[in-house]
């Protein structure tokens, strides 16, 4: 017998880079919908810092939520525990101070008083009031570009071991990502190869990713980091060589915020994939979040 679902209400959003919603605001318009969980895709800040972390904290705070989950992104420099190694070896310790007061507001009292949980890289499971229950795998890191953090280089495999990885690519993973049946949710701050992640470079996404999503096919995978990108696809995974898939087809979707839309997803077979960056190429909030209801599995008993 299979375990009922349930729909359950998300609100998808990331790189705020310290934004407010604000009545009159274009994008991001309050008051913001209640829902059941927030899931925010990173870039909180500009640059980090610790007046950014707390306003964000007030900011996400505003949103009527059950549950709100957090990654950081690649201008989130104080929450990279690693950023500080590369700075002159003069500045390294207030780096390393700037990073142990991050987590302290991320992982503290003002995180818990704001309903907020920050998450590590890895796997993580939630249960709703509704029954409703869901894993989760989240990671901040993206294909490095620049003096950001969170970063690893394009020939490096962040999400899979190295029997799943491209032949001449080096993994580097610590926490791959599971295969199917494993999770429910993906949350990284960069989208995968070919996916919501096209700039005026180019598609930016991770080659990496996108092998890891093809194993484990989640219910959904929402990002940011591309701006331009922004958007929503249902991806209708097709068998190719026995464990291996590719796309067969992809369905855009539109936003309705404030209101929700209910999209279906075959569980194995299609993946819903979000990039909810509010910001657009300009570095303007012209792009609302994504409010979708989507159906979790509740337990038998």
């Amino acid at each position: 017998m299979a375990a009922p679902s349930i729909s359950t209400r998300f609100l998808f959003i990331s790189d705020t880079h310290d934004f407010k919603p604000i009545s009159n605001s274009i994008a991001f318009r309050a008051p913001v919908p209640k829902v059941g969980v927030v899931l925010h895709c990173g870039d909180l800040t500009q640059v980090g810092g610790s007046s950014e972390y707390k306003r964000a904290l007030k900011m996400l705070a505003s949103i009527p939520a059950e549950l709100k989950l957090v990654i950081a992104g690649n201008h989130d420099l104080s929450l990279d525990s690693n950023y500080w190694r590369m700075v002159l070896e003069d500045e390294q310790e207030g780096e390393r101070e700037d990073y142990d007061e991050a987590m302290e507001i991320m992982t503290g009292a003002l995180a818990a008083e704001a309903g907020v949980t920050y998450l590590s890289e890895g796997i993580h499971t939630f249960t709703l009031q509704s029954g409703a229950r869901f894993s989760l795998y989240a990671s901040p890191y993206q294909p490095k570009f620049g003096d950001w953090a969170s970063g690893y280089g394009r020939g490096e495999d962040r999400f899979n071991t190295a029997e799943q990885a491209a032949a001449g690519v080096t993994s580097i993973a610590e926490n791959p990502v599971p295969n199917f049946p494993g999770i429910d949710v993906v949350i990284t701050h960069g989208p995968p190869r070919g996916i919501l992640d096209e700039s005026p470079h180019g598609n930016l996404g991770c080659e990496s990713l996108m092998r890891a999503l093809k194993r484990c096919r989640p219910r959904m995978h929402c990002f940011g980091h591309i701006h331009e990108g922004y958007g929503a696809k249902v991806i209708t995974w097709e068998e190719k060589d026995g464990a291996e898939y590719g796309i067969q087809k992809e369905d855009e979707k539109e936003n309705r915020y404030p209101e929700s839309s209910h999209w279906p997803i075959e569980f194995g077979k299609q993946t819903l994939m979000v990039n909810a960056a509010i910001m657009d190429g300009k570095n303007q909030p012209t792009n609302d979040p994504w409010v979708i209801d989507l159906d979790l599995q509740r337990p038998l008993d």
